[in-house]
């Protein structure tokens, strides 16, 4: 069981290949295949649902769905997180390989194909490139609280010029052809292997004003991940705390998170950022360190309505009504995830050393039964995270079920980091 919790826990969805998987098909499947839309339709808008800051669309596999899959700047091919979907799809063409990628664990072993016909609103793509995990290491469903089928990205944002409206939980995407008016402050872009570059500025504590390549990953649920600097690990700042920061193709990630004084993209500022810092031989080391410094992922990129732009190499960034949120990380110290997403089960994962939880001796495997009253059927993992984050100082309480019998816990919030 505690192996299993060691999984479940994702503060990032990071799914980086060291090996690129591209090179595992034939060039004209690789960079010649296009979504298109039906007819003579040219613009076309769809509502996502947004949990843990990431993007979930409805995707139609093979005729058959919907199946939600997130949408990821950060990946390459579609990924099939949830190897059910094999019989279901009817998949064909399979062969195995092994996927190379971030943690400290072994290399994972993935079905690839690319006879698989995918839709998304009035888009299609015939002969898509696609791994399906053999091993849901993810946990992507238990992470965000609903059933996740996968992951799709560069082939989507290659087809279109794509708008992201974050408060409106609204995507359109167009065709390259037509002019579209692109609100917002324009930022030049890299596209390497499949994936988009920037470059933004980050100031430490000390420490003079540094400019820094990432990806833009719009499936990593935090702010910013620093990887390498170098050549070797990325500097930590003066305060950190150690923490899980995920799960890569290779498992566990390891870390810490601290703080960043100021990060800028363009002309836009942000103080007192969150930043992850994981561990050097399980990250920076795989990722290629003279490309990268590190990813930048949705808890900052939700702060803009994004207008994404491939073909002219661009992105443009106008501010949403999100762009005063501050950046918080978890005050109570304990991982909550959802056992059975149809039942809703609310387990307890891993309790953070010297934490609130740990103080008033929540456990490992406590099943939640309501918080501040309210029954915990009624709440979502997103709902349950704002708690948790709510301010330094603030009481929750919580019933639990442990061995059979009830129990009331009262937390008392503090800002670690």
């Amino acid at each position: 069981m505690k192996s299993i919790l060691r999984r479940i826990k994702i503060f990032s969805i990071r799914m980086v290949f060291v090996l690129s998987i591209m090179q595992l098909w034939p060039v004209h499947y690789s960079y010649g295949q296009n979504f298109v839309f039906d007819g003579k339709r040219k613009k076309e808008s769809l509502n996502f649902i947004l949990l843990k800051n990431l993007i979930i669309v409805p995707l139609y596999i093979n005729g058959k769905g919907p199946y939600n899959f997130i949408l990821d700047t950060g990946v390459s091919p579609l990924i099939i997180t949830d190897h059910s979907i094999i019989d279901s799809v009817s998949l064909k063409g399979l062969r195995t390989t092994k996927l190379v990628g971030l943690g400290e664990g072994n290399d994972l072993e993935a079905y690839l194909t690319d006879i698989i016909f995918v839709r998304l609103g009035h888009a299609t793509i015939n002969n898509m490139p696609t791994a399906i995990l053999k091993e849901d290491i993810f946990n992507l469903s238990n992470y965000v609280g609903i059933r996740i089928y996968g992951l799709i990205g560069y082939y989507f944002f290659n087809s279109f010029t794509v708008q992201i409206k974050y408060p409106a939980k609204k995507i359109v995407f167009t065709i390259p052809e037509v002019r579209l008016k692109k609100k917002g402050e324009k930022i030049p872009i890299e596209i390497i292997n499949n994936k988009p570059f920037i470059q933004l500025f980050i100031s430490e504590t000390g420490i003079e004003k540094t400019a820094v390549k990432m990806v833009v990953d719009l499936g990593a649920s935090h702010a910013i991940s620093l990887e390498s600097f170098k050549g070797g690990p990325f500097p930590l700042p003066e305060k950190t705390i150690p923490a899980n920061l995920g799960v890569g193709f290779a498992g566990l990630i390891s870390g810490n998170i601290g703080r960043l004084n100021r990060v800028e993209i363009g002309s836009f500022s942000f103080k007192q950022v969150l930043s992850s810092f994981p561990e050097f031989s399980q990250a920076g080391a795989k990722t290629g360190v003279t490309v990268r410094n590190g990813n930048l992922g949705s808890d900052l990129l939700k702060h803009f309505d994004l207008t994404i732009d491939y073909t002219n190499r661009s992105i443009f960034l106008k501010p949403n009504s999100f762009s005063r949120m501050t950046f918080e990380h978890d005050m109570s110290g304990m991982e909550v995830y959802i056992q059975d997403v149809d039942k809703k089960h609310y387990l307890v994962g891993r309790i953070e050393q010297d934490s609130p939880a740990e103080k008033v001796g929540i456990l490992p495997n406590d099943q939640l039964v309501s918080i501040n009253f309210k029954p915990i059927n009624e709440y979502t993992l997103d709902e349950i995270d704002l708690i948790l984050k709510a301010g330094d100082g603030k009481r929750v309480i919580i019933q639990l079920i442990r061995d059979d019998k009830l129990i009331y816990k009262i937390l008392i919030l503090k800002r670690r980091i």
